[in-house]
């Protein structure tokens, strides 16, 4: 993809994001993870909704 940017501010992007502050290393994204931490709030606040249905009723 070609940038639409002059050369003198693509080179000051490119150093920008070159510094060491912006090379953080992460963790792969994990989306089975991260579905299964929404299904297990969405079970947990289920069941409490449940409960407390009971209690008031």
């Amino acid at each position: 993809m070609t940038s639409r940017l002059n050369s003198d501010d693509q080179a000051r992007v490119d150093s920008y994001l070159s510094a060491p502050q912006h090379q953080v290393e992460r963790k792969p994204f994990r989306p089975w993870l991260l579905l299964g931490i929404v299904l297990a709030s969405v079970v947990t606040l289920g069941l409490l909704s449940r409960l407390l249905s009971r209690l008031v009723l």
